[in-house]
């Protein structure tokens, strides 16, 4: 049950990132080429990878828009991962960037009742963003 919890609230934080950074057009820009696109049109790219850390798999703090070349191609074949690093950087400083990087081996356990109030808290925070938009 958790697995199915975890991947909705996965795919809920994804939605969130999007849509959350768009302007009143629904436009967002890539963390990583700064390409600009529809929120619809966008990844929600994990800075820190989703299977490399239950840490910060589920943080707000990790998930950003990426096009789809930078998210798939970019992150571990090309320089969006050096692109994206220094957007975090910008946005959330230094320190709190390091940090990420040494707390990524920490494991975070997450309970059936975690994953149901983070659920809610996303799709609220999204309903509320789809409201501003429309």
């Amino acid at each position: 049950m958790s697995q199915k919890l975890r991947k909705k609230c996965l795919t809920a934080l994804q939605k969130l990132a999007r849509i959350s950074a768009a302007d009143q057009l629904g436009m967002v820009q890539c963390v990583s080429c700064e390409k600009r696109l529809h929120w619809k049109d966008a990844d929600g790219g994990h800075y820190i990878a989703k299977g490399s850390s239950s840490y910060w798999a589920l943080e707000v703090e990790n998930v950003h828009p990426q096009c789809k070349g930078c998210n798939c191609f970019g992150m571990s074949k090309g320089s969006a991962e050096g692109q994206y690093t220094l957007w975090m950087i910008d946005m959330y400083g230094e320190d709190f960037v390091r940090q990420m990087h040494q707390d990524k081996r920490k494991l975070k356990k997450l309970y059936k009742k975690d994953y149901e109030d983070m659920l809610q808290h996303f799709n609220e925070l999204i309903k509320y963003h789809e409201e501003r938009l429309s």
